[in-house]
């Protein structure tokens, strides 16, 4: 993902959770901000219940190659993604279909 659509500030992340906008799915919650520029901005957090270091590392990169499929980066807002536990127990399909039905809700919602 380019670093213009990432969100790393913890700043931001509090003021996107902040605006208490969220959609929850079994594997992961997603907290979104509409915003006035041109692209939408992710943010993905995954705490120290999900596993080590490495664990943590490898759901990060699958949200991340998730998003890059499922989204456009054309939409107007920012999105923060909490892992839960249950991402694990789940295979990379079913995740990435709950992440296009959340982020189609998103869309439509908006």
């Amino acid at each position: 993902m380019k670093k213009e659509y990432r969100i790393k500030d913890s700043q931001e992340f509090l003021s996107i959770i902040q605006y208490k906008k969220f959609y929850h799915t079994p594997s992961f919650t997603l907290y979104v901000k509409p915003r006035k520029l041109d692209h939408m901005r992710v943010g993905i957090s995954a705490g120290k219940k999900l596993g080590n270091a490495v664990v943590r590392n490898k759901v990060k990169r699958q949200l991340r190659m998730m998003i890059m499929e499922t989204c456009t980066f054309k939409e107007n807002f920012d999105i923060i993604i909490l892992v839960r536990p249950h991402f694990l127990e789940e295979k990379y399909n079913t995740n990435k279909k709950l992440l296009e039905s959340v982020v189609k809700k998103v869309k439509i919602d908006r």
